[in-house]
């Protein structure tokens, strides 16, 4: 499998922002930075969109999905909001990230600062048929926590 393409325009607002980039040979996540011109600050329990510099063109039959850093989650209890953030291949706007802050203390997200990774996928689209009764299975009907706890 071939590395998809991914066209990235930077916006005036992103100059003297790193474009997404994977910080290490393995990641799967590449880390996107905030061009915010002025420091944004979460209060605990309240989120804010953050701006990222730039938009993308993304391969037909992929998808951009924007989650958490870890770091972030474990030290400040900031997260994506919506995560995964899904951006679909026809969007041409700014990517940008909904941070939520879980924590106990006010967070200030500033220009540069990585505060989310962006992973690039393939997808299908499934094509939905209506029937009047559904296969049996042996879980059947079993939701939320039907499979047990072990």
């Amino acid at each position: 499998m071939s590395n998809p393409i991914v066209h990235i325009q930077k916006l005036p607002h992103g100059e003297g922002i790193d474009l997404p980039f994977y910080a290490t040979t393995h990641a799967a996540g590449a880390d996107l930075r905030a061009a915010v011109d002025e420091d944004v600050m979460i209060a605990p329990g309240e989120h804010a969109l953050i701006k990222t510099g730039f938009a993308m063109a993304l391969p037909d039959n992929y998808e951009a999905q924007v989650r958490p850093r870890s770091g972030l989650a474990l030290k400040h209890g900031i997260t994506v909001l919506n995560t995964p953030g899904t951006v679909d291949a026809d969007y041409r706007g700014e990517v940008g990230v909904i941070l939520i802050n879980h924590g106990k203390e006010s967070f200030v997200v500033s220009r540069g600062d990585r505060v989310a990774q962006m992973i690039i996928a393939p997808f299908v689209q499934a094509n939905f048929h209506e029937v009047s009764e559904l296969s049996e299975t042996e879980r059947g009907s079993g939701g939320f926590g039907s499979s047990g706890r072990k």
